[in-house]
């Protein structure tokens, strides 16, 4: 139990390494970009904004994995998305469903797999 908590740890370490050396690749191709804008003698040149648009890309190449790591941690909002104010009685009264079945089971008890649910159901229907 023990080596698995360390394994778990080890993992932890990793992909907190990895997110460190992404972010600070990303601040890099910023940082490039910035000092091309600012040390160029005609900015607006193609290939200025070439070296610009490939560098700003770069950056977001390297920024969307901890990113999304951290999304789906839960460690970071959304801004413009809003989670529902219905509360959940009021939301069963706005959509009634239909009355849970029992679950199907085998000879056993056991739970039956979806495929064969699926099939199930498909036997059941009437035929015209």
């Amino acid at each position: 139990m023990a080596e698995a908590k360390t394994g778990v740890m080890e993992m932890k370490g990793e992909v907190r390494l990895l997110n460190f050396i992404c972010i600070v690749v990303a601040l890099v191709f910023v940082a490039l970009a910035v000092l091309n804008a600012l040390f160029s003698g005609d900015f607006l040149s193609t290939d200025n904004l070439f070296i610009t648009a490939v560098c700003f890309l770069m950056a977001l190449m390297f920024a969307a994995n901890p990113l999304l790591y951290l999304k789906s941690e839960g460690k970071l909002p959304i801004p413009f998305m809003k989670r529902s104010a219905v509360p959940a009685g009021a939301e069963a009264r706005a959509f009634p469903r239909a009355p849970a079945s029992p679950p199907l089971l085998d000879a056993r008890g056991r739970a039956v797999p979806p495929d064969v649910k699926s099939m199930m159901a498909n036997m059941k229907q009437k035929q015209p």
